[in-house]
């Protein structure tokens, strides 16, 4: 395997609910390559949001050690974590959560001046993966004027749009009928292995995981 774009040791995470504390991840221990897709396999209620909460730096509570790009950030104050999130990750999620007064292309040109790029730099970079995607037609409408399927392309570009080095997707076509979900699935994973991105796709669904380089399958907050 290349070197490890994200990589834990010992990922601990437990809840206390009624009383009682349940254990949602009991030691993860794994890595991700880079260029890697990796599917993240497990049934609903698994823990594999929590995995990826874990992972993108989205939640405290944690256990255990977490590396990206070979830095330890699980102990990370919270501008650093932002910043790492900002620098080395991108998400897609299962609902696309664009801004709604906003067009696609201004959708995905956002993160990128938030990140410090220039206007025309941003523009020209979210055009390009905006037609890259078969959005070249679109890039002036709003997400309410879009399909489902088109609304969740421009969050895929919107991940991409600062070129991070590790992509996360939690369940990213769940909310999509089967068509139209192989449909954005092929997209996403062609344009992260075009961008040279890692990735950790969330699924339970096993013909989805099948289409990536290796699959993991979270049970009983371990690992397999």
């Amino acid at each position: 395997m290349s070197d490890a774009v994200l990589s834990t040791a010992g990922l601990t995470r437990s809840f206390s609910q009624g009383g009682e504390t349940i254990e949602v991840l009991r030691g993860v221990d794994f890595s991700i390559g880079a260029g890697e897709i990796v599917a993240l396999l497990g049934p609903s209620g698994s823990g594999k949001s929590t995995l990826l909460q874990a992972v993108g730096l989205l939640e405290g509570g944690f256990g255990g050690s977490i590396r990206i790009g070979g830095v330890e950030v699980a102990q990370q104050d919270a501008a650093a974590r932002t910043t790492t999130r900002r620098d080395q990750l991108g998400f897609v999620y299962q609902f696309h959560h664009l801004l709604p007064d906003f067009t696609a292309l201004e959708n995905v040109v956002l993160p990128q001046l938030v990140h410090g790029a220039e206007r025309a730099d941003a523009d020209a970079r979210a055009n390009e993966l905006l037609t890259t995607l078969g959005l070249g037609h679109r890039l002036t409408h709003k997400p309410s004027q879009l399909s489902g399927g088109e609304q969740q392309r421009v969050a895929v570009a919107r991940a991409l749009a600062n070129r991070p080095a590790l992509i996360l997707a939690d369940e990213p076509t769940g909310n999509l009928d089967e068509g139209t979900a192989d449909v954005v699935l092929a997209e996403l994973l062609r344009l992260v292995r075009q961008e040279g991105s890692a990735a950790l796709i969330a699924t339970h669904n096993e013909r989805i995981a099948a289409k990536m380089d290796r699959v993991v399958r979270l049970h009983d907050g371990h690992l397999q």
